[in-house]
């Protein structure tokens, strides 16, 4: 392999690190504070929950179609840069005065992420493929969830600022600033397509075929479950408050050394992701470190449900893990087992089974918790039991 390549390659996963940096810095800041002002505008709980609901589908359930149509069309820049620029909806939020308008920008928003995400983890996947998928996804979670961290951070700096009770102005104020990262987001981004539009990392081979292979539609099952029984950090924060565990002021705090534990966890378990396949030499070999996901997903609520601080900051650090491993291994084992014309699809379906199945693990978690609360665990339990199950039985299927 050409050194100048791998460099080129390793380039182009740090700009997109980069973009991602600023991307998540932008909508992290604003989903830690839209429910607030959606309510300061006059919006009920209803309709808050409608809309955070809509977006979360749009975000997923759109990416079937952007996934196919950026394979079908080649366009994957396209779909990247034309995702991103609908970031702009964050900070022109700063200039809604009606709720209706500012549930549109947020939903923008959301639809953004769904048209970029699938092209950019294609042309993220070329480029891993010369410095090895596992540490390429890896290094692009990393400075991803660093801004995912700064980005609250930053806005509750901002409202920090005013020791008088908030108003609408003071949060339209912390929107306008997300301006500025919004800027140095394009600029990295359209240095990386500059640089990369007519590079090629990863050449056709005759053996691509015209479908999917049996193997990604195990793996998705595997996913779909794995992330069933995934509990959300929403749903644990309201625990937390609920049963008086935490203070609300320590539950941000854990939420924050679970972004830390994420990306430092992320470089770990893409690191030997590779390693595994060097070894081996075999690139389905890293799908080993998949074990990793159910494994430590089965003790989180077997931790975060003790009434003990260090029970719970167990449970929350190694959920914290967890979400590394899915944003970092997931996301490499696509580029490992689809052919590269038909990769932007795979990500779009496996983008979107995994929205589906964190929905729908949500739900039927937070129906249990109010319900029947002792069957909460034995769920989590049993989908992590059955994940594991499909696990083994993918390990038999690439054996023979």
């Amino acid at each position: 392999m050409s050194k100048s390549l791998k460099l080129k390659a390793l380039k182009l996963i740090i700009l997109f690190g980069i973009v991602s940096f600023f991307g998540d810095m932008i909508y992290e800041a604003a989903r830690s504070i839209n429910g607030q002002y959606l309510q300061m505008l006059g919006a009920s709980a209803f309709i808050v929950g409608l809309i955070a609901g809509l977006g979360e589908f749009f975000g997923y359930g759109l990416r079937l179609l952007s996934g196919y149509f950026s394979d079908k069309t080649k366009a994957y820049w396209l779909f990247t840069i034309l995702g991103y620029a609908l970031l702009a909806s964050v900070p022109l939020l700063a200039l809604s005065k009606f709720w209706q308008l500012a549930t549109l920008l947020i939903i923008v928003e959301r639809i953004g992420k769904a048209i970029r995400n699938p092209a950019r983890d294609t042309l993220m996947s070329q480029a891993a493929k010369k410095v090895g998928t596992g540490w390429g996804f890896a290094v692009h979670e990393f400075l991803d969830q660093i801004g995912a961290l700064l980005g609250p951070v930053l806005i509750a700096f901002i409202l920090g600022l005013s020791v008088s009770s908030k108003t609408t102005a003071e949060y339209q104020h912390a929107y306008s600033v997300l301006w500025l990262p919004f800027i140095f987001l394009m600029v990295f981004l359209f240095a990386a397509y500059f640089l990369n539009r007519n590079q090629k990392f990863e050449k056709k081979t005759r053996k691509e075929k015209g479908k999917l292979p049996a193997i990604f539609w195990y793996y998705l099952l595997f996913t779909f479950l794995t992330t069933l029984g995934f509990l959300n950090f929403v749903f644990l924060g309201y625990h937390f408050k609920v049963a008086n565990i935490l203070p609300d002021s320590q539950i941000p705090l854990f939420y924050a050394g679970a972004m830390i534990v994420d990306a430092f966890f992320a470089l770990f378990v893409g690191k030997m992701y590779d390693v595994l396949k060097t070894k081996r030499g075999d690139k389905k070999a890293g799908l080993l470190m998949l074990a990793t996901i159910p494994l430590l997903s089965l003790a989180i609520p077997l931790l975060v449900f003790l009434p003990n601080f260090y029970s719970v900051l167990i449970g929350v650090l190694t959920w914290g893990a967890v979400l590394g491993a899915h944003e970092t291994v997931m996301r490499a084992v696509i580029a490992d087992i689809t052919p590269g014309n038909k990769r932007g699809t795979a990500y779009g379906i496996f983008n979107a089974a995994y929205g589906f199945s964190a929905f729908l693990g949500s739900s039927i978690v937070g129906f249990l918790y109010e319900h029947v609360f002792c069957w909460l665990v034995a769920f989590v339990v049993f989908v992590q039991v059955a994940a594991i199950v499909i696990f083994v039985f993918i390990q038999f299927r690439l054996q023979y």
